[in-house]
């Protein structure tokens, strides 16, 4: 029987599917959680038509998830999504580490309410974040390494389309005023975003300027020969 203390339930439609909402709530509390640091018992399971619902108690053999995870694991998706788990433990937030791998690409997504101190200003933590959860990821793998990508609850794509837009009016401004325009202090990962989206333009170049953390982007038109 799983015993009483931190010992949450969950339904679905199925045995599976409420072991996995069971999982999922005991993520929040336990960062980088694993199948085997978690005792399953089964309340209820659907009738033999299908019909009903199941019900899952679960609780964390905390010991065992302790030990696990003082070590970083040796694949590096696994890395990527310890490094992440054990930040926002750290940070005291309520959260998921969610994990996708394509081929050229790992990619950790933090899910969960009041995310602000894990992506801070202008994205700065979560970017000084990606940089330790990449770092960490190949430091004991040679050979091909992916990219990795650390994002908070669809972060990155808002802030993307912000910084796209914010590109468009210097462009605009650039070259209506034909003068150079400088955008605001960004950092190295967004300047990046915006040099790569305005790359393909042969009206505009784009450099930077500055120290951090007050380094700029600046667009220039260019003048036709």
């Amino acid at each position: 029987m799983v015993p009483d203390a931190d010992r949450v339930e969950g339904e679905g439609a199925s045995v599976g599917e409420a072991k996995r909402a069971a999982f999922k709530e005991l993520e929040r509390e336990y960062p980088g959680l694993s199948q085997d640091d978690v005792e399953f018992e089964v309340l209820e399971e659907p009738g033999d038509d299908g019909e009903g619902t199941a019900r899952v108690a679960a609780a964390v053999d905390v010991e065992h998830w302790e030990e696990a995870h003082d070590e970083l694991p040796d694949e590096p998706t696994e890395r990527v999504r310890a490094v992440v788990s054990r930040v926002v433990l750290a940070l005291d937030l309520e959260g998921t580490v969610d994990i996708e791998e394509s081929a050229d690409e790992i990619r950790a997504t933090v899910n969960g309410p009041d995310l602000g101190i894990l992506i801070g200003r202008h994205g700065s933590t979560i970017d000084a974040l990606q940089d330790v959860a990449s770092r960490a990821a190949y430091a004991q793998a040679p050979g091909d390494r992916k990219r990795v990508v650390v994002d908070a609850a669809g972060y990155r794509d808002r802030r993307e389309a912000t910084l796209r837009r914010q590109a468009d009016r210097a462009v605009a401004d650039a070259l209506d005023f034909e003068r150079p325009v400088e955008l605001e202090p960004m950092g190295p990962h967004e300047r990046k975003v915006v040099h790569n989206y305005l790359a393909d333009r042969s009206d505009v170049e784009t450099h930077s300027e500055g120290d951090e953390p007050d380094r700029r982007l600046v667009v220039t038109p260019v003048r036709p020969r």
